[in-house]
């Protein structure tokens, strides 16, 4: 079922969403009953505007910390996602894989993106993706996406992140000390915000290749204005990527 957005309902007493809606706190109880199931969060927000923003404000915020509860305490103890409210698009992060559409941030293939049941984040893992300059940053990066056996490409991972308290980062201190340009056209497939390349900005570490098991030379990722990751790599055979993280 397709339920048009209608953007200028402001859910006043005249309007026809208030007709036998249930409250806020029913509502809560209900998506609460449902362990916060994000198809019928989307669907909800795509009623009128008044539901949109109760998903934005309480919804997507409980789906957030039931699927990655340590995650989601770290991430509001410095402020990061208590002060910008982006919860919709941290859930997506958590739930979707961008893939990459030719001509696009990787332009090379055209992989659809897709929902995944599980992903893993690990703050530890994230050390990797710093420079040991940037190491005192904070961030939670997911284990590759894997889609295999893709042509000339290889066999192909995405994986995606978010740091904590990106406005204060070291990272993006880095970035602007070396005036690294944003993407002309391309925006973050999670909130739209502009995205910087690591790659440009010459702050991808040799140690992200090897927590990948991939090629050092096929990786790229980019964050975004609101400290999300996303990125691609070309991932290793099995037996050569076990050598690699031995090396690690």
């Amino acid at each position: 079922m397709i339920i048009t957005k209608q953007y200028r309902c402001i859910h006043s007493a005249s309007c026809l969403c208030t007709k036998g809606h249930l409250t806020q706190e029913v509502i809560f109880l209900l998506f609460q009953h449902l362990n916060w199931n994000p198809k019928l969060i989307a669907t909800l927000s795509s009623v009128c505007k008044w539901f949109d923003d109760l998903a934005k404000r309480v919804l997507w915020k409980e789906f957030c910390k039931t699927r990655a509860p340590k995650m989601m305490l770290d991430l509001e103890t410095g402020g990061s996602h208590s002060v910008d409210g982006n919860w919709r698009a941290l859930g997506k992060l958590l739930i979707y894989c961008s893939g990459c559409t030719k001509g696009g941030l990787f332009n090379s293939i055209h992989i659809p993106g897709h929902f995944v049941y599980r992903t893993r984040f690990s703050r530890t893992s994230g050390k990797s993706f710093l420079l040991p300059q940037c190491r005192t940053d904070v961030l939670y990066v997911s284990d590759p996406c894997e889609h295999l056996d893709q042509g000339e490409e290889g066999d192909v991972g995405f994986f995606r992140g978010v740091f904590k308290s990106f406005a204060t980062s070291k990272v993006r201190k880095l970035l602007i000390k070396r005036e690294a340009p944003l993407h002309p056209t391309e925006v973050c497939p999670y909130c739209k915000a502009k995205l910087w390349s690591m790659l440009q900005a010459r702050l991808i570490p040799s140690s992200a290749s090897c927590r990948l098991g991939a090629y050092e030379d096929c990786i790229e990722y980019y964050v975004c204005l609101n400290g999300h990751v996303l990125g691609i790599c070309t991932l290793l055979p099995l037996s050569d990527s076990e050598e690699a993280s031995e090396l690690e």
